[in-house]
C-alpha cells in the first residue's frame, strides 16, 4: 500500500562555465593574484557542475549534498557576473523531465542564455532527487519515517519555489515539466506523502485513533486536491492519476477505520458499522480499479474483518441503527507538514567560491564613483591649465619677461634661450611632425576594428531575420535587433568619439601649420636665433629702476603660482581611495546602495581641500596678472619707442607665444596617442564582446534548427486520406438496401485506416494507407516500407493483399500476435471463414522453418 510517487529528474547538456566567466573577470578586475584567484574559482564551479549534473545521481544523501552545493553557488554568483544574452553569455539546455520523445524526434527541451533558469532547473533536481530518497527510505523505522518526512517537505518547498519563481526568472514560456501548474500539483502531492509518513508513524507509535483519523483525512485531502488539479492537464506521467486517486480512496478509508474504532469506543456502533461500510466501499474501489498499482489486499481484509465483528456484534447485542452516510459526522482534520522554505545556503556544507569576489551592484557602483571621481579631478586639472595657458597669454602678449631682459637690444633675452633650450630638449619639430604622422594610423586601426564588430552584428543579424521569416512563430528566440540595442548604442557612441576625435586632430593640426615656422625658429641654435631677430638701438638704461624691480617680482611670483600649481595636479592625479568597503557596508545594512549620496560626500570629504586650493590659485593669479599689467604700462611709458624696437619685440612676442604653443601641442598629441591606444584597448574588448555573444548565438540557433528539424520530422507529412467505400461500415439504422446475392471481392483481410490516424502518408508503389506512426500495426507498416519491401502486398480487383512479411524487415512482434489480423479486434465485421477448393494447393505457400508467426488466413481466388 505504501508506494510513493517520486519525480524524476530533469537531463542537463554539458556547459563550461570557467571559460566565459574567466574572460569576464579578465576583463573586469585588475591586478594577476586576483584574476588568478577568481579564474580558479570558476574553473571549480565548472567542476562543481559536471558533477551535479553531468552524470548519473544516487538515490543518497551525498548525491543530494552536491546538488544543494551546487545551487548555493549559483545564487552566490549570481549578484556577482551579469549573466545576460549579451554580457556573460552562458546558454543552458534542459531537456524535459517527464516528455519522452518519439520515433522521429528527440524529447522536449529548452536553450536560454539565463542563470535564473539554470537555478530553477537545479532546484527542480534537487526536488525530485529528495522524492526520490523519501521513497526509498525504510518506512518499519523512526529514522526512516523522519527522513522520508523531511525530504518530502523539501521537495514540496523546492516546487512551490520554482512555482512562485519561475516566470519571473524565464521571462518566457517554460517547458512543461517547471511550469507553475505542474510543479504547484508536484508541491501538493510531496506534502500529501509526507503527511500520509505521519500517518504512518502515528499508526506505528499506536496513538489515538482520533488523532490517526485525522491524519488521514488531512492527507486523502491533500490528495484529493492534487488529483483535481492534474485530472484535466496531460502534464504529469499518466501513472501518477491512478495512484492519487487510489491514494485518496484509501487514506479517506484509513480515516473512517480508525473513526469507526473511535465511535465504538463511544458506544456508537451504528456510526461504527456505517464508517465501516463506507471503508469498505473505498478499498473495493480501489482494488477494482487501481488494482495494478496500489496492493490494498491486506487494509480490505482488515476493514472487511473489522466490519463483520461490527455487524455481528450489532444484531445479536446492540440492533443499533445504522446512519446513512451523509448523516456521519464529518471526521476533522490534522495538518502536521509544511513546505519547507527555500532558504540559501541549503547546503551545510556550503563555502563560497567567490567570497574575495564583490557583488555586480557594488562593482557598478565603483565604477560609477570611479567616473565621478575622474570627472572632479578632471576639471579642476583643465581649470588650472586655462589659467596657466591664460597667464602665459598674458605674458607673451606684454613680451615678459623678454622686455625686461632686453637692455642692449642686438642680444637674445635669457628667457628666450631657455625656451629654445627647452624645445630643442624635447625633440624640436621632428616630435611634432613624428606625433602628427602617427596620429592617422591609430584612428584608421580604431575605425577598423569598430567596423568589422558591428559587421558581425549586422551578418548575423540578418541570418536570424532570414529564418525568422522561413520559420515565423516557430523561431522562438529573442529578436537579434532587440539583444543587439545596447551593443549597437555602444558602438555609436564609440562612432562619435571617433568623430569627435577626427575634429580635435584636425584643430591640432592647424595650429601647427600657424605657428610651425615660429617653432622651427626657436629650434635653431643662439647664433642663428639671434640673426633671425631684429636689432634695435638700446633702451634707456632701466638696471635697478623701481618699475623694472617690480616686474621682476610680480614675474617670480607668478612663476610660483605655477609650481604649485604643478604640485596641486599631481596631488590630485595621487589620490586615491577605495570604495568598495563603503559600498559594501551600506549593501549589508541596507540591502541595497544609494551612490549618489555616498559617492558626493566621499568626495567632497577628500578633494573638498584640493578644490578650495584650486580656486585660491586662480584667485591669486588673477591678482597678479592685474598688478603685472599696470606694473608694465609705466614700464613702457618710460622706455625709449621706435619702429625697430617694435619690430623686434613683436618677434620676441611671437617666439614666447611660440613656445607656449610648441609645449601645448606635444602634450595635445601625445594625449591623443594616449588616448587612441586606450580606444584600442576598449575597443577590442567591445569586438570579443560581439564575438562571444554571436558564438553564443550561433550555437544557440544550431540547437533550435535541430530542434526544429526533429520536431517537423515528427509532423504529419500529408492530410488524412478518405477511406474507400468497402472500408466504411454504415451506421445502424443508415444501411443500404441489400443487392441480390452480392458477390463480394476475394481477399484475405481489409487494411483498415489506423484508429489513431495522424496523417503520416507513405508513398509507395505498394502501400497507400494512412498509418499513425505510433501503435504497432503502423509500425510494422512502416518498417516494411522503409525496408523496401518487394512483393509481401500486392493489389487485386483494387484490393489489398498481405502475405508474410519479407526477410528484410526486422521488426520483432510478440508470439502468437497476427499484426495483420486488424479485423479481430475492431473490424465491424468478422472475417470470412477459411476455404480452398478440394484438389487445388494451399495459397499461400507454407509458412517457412522457424518464422515466429502463426500462418494467416486467406482466401481462395476461383
Amino acid at each position: 500500500m505504501t508506494n510513493f510517487i517520486s519525480v524524476q529528474l530533469k537531463k542537463a547538456s554539458e556547459v563550461d562555465l570557467a571559460k566565459p566567466l574567466c574572460k569576464f573577470i579578465q576583463q573586469s578586475y585588475p591586478g594577476a593574484e586576483a584574476q588568478a584567484e577568481h579564474c580558479r574559482a570558476a574553473e571549480e564551479l565548472s567542476r562543481l557542475r559536471k558533477s551535479a549534473l553531468g552524470r548519473p545521481l544516487d538515490k543518497h544523501e551525498s548525491a543530494l549534498e552536491t546538488l544543494l552545493r551546487y545551487y548555493d553557488q549559483l545564487c552566490s554568483v549570481e549578484p556577482k557576473f551579469p549573466f545576460s544574452e549579451n554580457q556573460v553569455c552562458v546558454t543552458f539546455t534542459w531537456k524535459d523531465a517527464f516528455d519522452k520523445g518519439s520515433l522521429f524526434g528527440g524529447s522536449a527541451k529548452l536553450a536560454l542564455a539565463s542563470l535564473g533558469y539554470e537555478k530553477t532547473c537545479v532546484l527542480f533536481n534537487c526536488g525530485a532527487l529528495a522524492s526520490q530518497i523519501a521513497a526509498e527510505q525504510n518506512l518499519d523505522s523512526d529514522e526512516g519515517l523522519k527522513a522520508a518526512a523531511k525530504h518530502y517537505q523539501f521537495a514540496s518547498g523546492a516546487f512551490q519555489h520554482i512555482k512562485d519563481t519561475v516566470l519571473s526568472a524565464l521571462n518566457r514560456e517554460p517547458t512543461v515539466d517547471i511550469s507553475p501548474d505542474t510543479v504547484g500539483t508536484l508541491s501538493l502531492i510531496m506534502l500529501a506523502q509526507a503527511q500520509e509518513v505521519f500517518f504512518l508513524k502515528a499508526t506505528r507509535d499506536k496513538m489515538k485513533d482520533g488523532i490517526i483519523a485525522k491524519l488521514a483525512n488531512q492527507a486523502a485531502d491533500y490528495y484529493g486536491d492534487a488529483y483535481k488539479q492534474c485530472q484535466y492537464k496531460d502534464t504529469l506521467p499518466k501513472e501518477v492519476f491512478p495512484v492519487l486517486a487510489a491514494k485518496h480512496c484509501i487514506m479517506q478509508a484509513n480515516a473512517e477505520y480508525h473513526q469507526s474504532i473511535l465511535a465504538k469506543q463511544q458506544k456508537k456502533f451504528g456510526e461504527e458499522i456505517g464508517r465501516l461500510q463506507h471503508a469498505a466501499d473505498l478499498v473495493k474501489t480501489v482494488a477494482s480499479r487501481y488494482d495494478e498499482y496500489i496492493n490494498v489486499k491486506d487494509l480490505v481484509d482488515k476493514i472487511n474483518r473489522a466490519l463483520a465483528a461490527a455487524k455481528k456484534d450489532n444484531d445479536f447485542i446492540y440492533h443499533d441503527r445504522v446512519p446513512d452516510l451523509k448523516d456521519l459526522e464529518s471526521i476533522g482534520k490534522a495538518s502536521l507538514v509544511k513546505s519547507t522554505p527555500v532558504v540559501v545556503p541549503l547546503s551545510q556544507k556550503f563555502t563560497d567560491l567567490f567570497e574575495k569576489m564583490v557583488p555586480l551592484q557594488v562593482q557598478q557602483s565603483v565604477s560609477v564613483y570611479n567616473q565621478r571621481r575622474a570627472d572632479l579631478v578632471n576639471r579642476s586639472i583643465a581649470q588650472m591649465r586655462e589659467a596657466t595657458n591664460l597667464a602665459n597669454g598674458v605674458l607673451a602678449s606684454l613680451n615678459l619677461p623678454a622686455a625686461i631682459e632686453d637692455v642692449s637690444g642686438d642680444t637674445v633675452p635669457q628667457s628666450i634661450l631657455n625656451k629654445s633650450k627647452s624645445v630643442i630638449e624635447q625633440g624640436g619639430i621632428e616630435t611634432v611632425d613624428q606625433l602628427i604622422k602617427d596620429l592617422p594610423e591609430l584612428l584608421q586601426r580604431n575605425k577598423e576594428i569598430l567596423d568589422e564588430s558591428l559587421r558581425l552584428l549586422d551578418e548575423e543579424e540578418a541570418t536570424d531575420n532570414d529564418l525568422r521569416t522561413k520559420f515565423k512563430e516557430r523561431w522562438q528566440r529573442t529578436p537579434s535587433n532587440e539583444l543587439y540595442k545596447p551593443l549597437r548604442a555602444e558602438g555609436a557612441n564609440y562612432h562619435n568619439i571617433l568623430n569627435k576625435a577626427m575634429q580635435a586632430d584636425g584643430q591640432v593640426k592647424e595650429r601647427y601649420q600657424t605657428h610651425r615656422d615660429t617653432i622651427a625658429l626657436l629650434c635653431k641654435p643662439e647664433a642663428e636665433l639671434n640673426a633671425a631677430i631684429p636689432s634695435a638701438n638700446p633702451a634707456k638704461t632701466l638696471q635697478g629702476n623701481e618699475v623694472v624691480n617690480v616686474l621682476r617680482t610680480l614675474l617670480a611670483n607668478l612663476d610660483e603660482v605655477k609650481k604649485e600649481r604643478e604640485q596641486l595636479e599631481n596631488d590630485l592625479k595621487s589620490v586615491n581611495f577605495d570604495m568598495t568597503s563603503k559600498f559594501l557596508t551600506a549593501l549589508a545594512q541596507d540591502g541595497a546602495i544609494n551612490e549618489e549620496a555616498i559617492s558626493v560626500a566621499e568626495l567632497d570629504r577628500i578633494y573638498g581641500s584640493y578644490t578650495q586650493k584650486v580656486q585660491e590659485s586662480i584667485e591669486k593669479q588673477e591678482e597678479l596678472l592685474k598688478n603685472i599689467q599696470n606694473a608694465h604700462q609705466d614700464f613702457s611709458k618710460m622706455k625709449q619707442s621706435n619702429n625697430e624696437s617694435n619690430i623686434r619685440e613683436e618677434v620676441l612676442k611671437n617666439l614666447a607665444v611660440a613656445n607656449d604653443n610648441f609645449v601645448e601641442l606635444v602634450a595635445n598629441l601625445k594625449e591623443g596617442t594616449k588616448f587612441y591606444n586606450e580606444l584600442t584597448e576598449i575597443l577590442l574588448k567591445f569586438q570579443n564582446k560581439c564575438s562571444d555573444i554571436i558564438f553564443a548565438r550561433k550555437t544557440e540557433r544550431d540547437e533550435l534548427l535541430k530542434d526544429l528539424q526533429q520536431s517537423i520530422a515528427r509532423e504529419p507529412s500529408a492530410p488524412s486520406i478518405p477511406l474507400p467505400m468497402y472500408q466504411t461500415t454504415p451506421a445502424a439504422g443508415n444501411k443500404p438496401a441489400a443487392s441480390p446475392a452480392p458477390t463480394p471481392a476475394p481477399r484475405t483481410m481489409v487494411v483498415n485506416t489506423c484508429c489513431r490516424i495522424s496523417g503520416l502518408k507513405i508513398l509507395g508503389p505498394y502501400l497507400r494507407e494512412n498509418v499513425c506512426g505510433d501503435c504497432t500495426v503502423c509500425l510494422y507498416l512502416l518498417m516494411s516500407c522503409f525496408c523496401k519491401l518487394p512483393s509481401s502486398m500486392f493489389f487485386n480487383s483494387g484490393m489489398l493483399f498481405f502475405l508474410p512479411p519479407h526477410r528484410y524487415c526486422q521488426m520483432p512482434m510478440p508470439m502468437g500476435y497476427n499484426p495483420y489480423m486488424y479485423g479481430q479486434y475492431n473490424l465491424p465485421y468478422a472475417p470470412s471463414p477459411v476455404y480452398q477448393t478440394p484438389g487445388q494447393p494451399p495459397y499461400p505457400p507454407p509458412q517457412q522453418p522457424g518464422y515466429p508467426f502463426p500462418q494467416q488466413p486467406y482466401y481462395h481466388q476461383q
